[in-house]
């Protein structure tokens, strides 16, 4: 798999342009855990937002396609009405669906959206804002 370096400056650019199409308010943020956490952060910051809690997944060995998706620490969403999950990439879409099927499971009065940086065209899910 090939790297590509991708500025903090080009991060920003690109986390503010993602910002400014949510036209949605939401109460929560989720960030799928890694590459979600820093886009996580810095929603709560602009949104002004402290209910922000991390979900973990394992979906690929290396870069090795796992058969199932694992979803584990899975936050407390008692109070949360409309959560916002946020990850850097949508790619195959199988970690969005599997997290989202949980979720729902767990949480069925909640609303869930997602809003991620990246999206591949032919992922099974398409992220609500990218």
């Amino acid at each position: 798999m090939e790297k590509r370096y991708y500025s903090y400056e080009d991060f920003l650019a690109d986390v503010k342009l993602l910002a400014q199409k949510i036209d949605w308010k939401f109460d929560t943020i989720i960030p799928v855990a890694r590459g979600g956490l820093t886009l996580g952060h810095l929603f709560g910051e602009y949104y002004n937002i402290r209910e922000v809690y991390s979900i973990n997944t394992i979906g690929y060995d290396d870069t090795d396609k796992l058969e199932d998706v694992n979803v584990f620490n899975i936050p407390d969403l008692g109070e949360a009405k409309n959560v916002l999950i946020v990850d850097d990439i949508v790619d195959s879409g199988d970690t969005m669906i599997e997290i989202l099927k949980v979720l729902h499971q767990r949480y069925p009065g909640v609303t869930f959206k997602v809003a991620s940086l990246f999206y591949k065209k032919s992922a099974k899910i398409a992220p609500d804002w990218y």
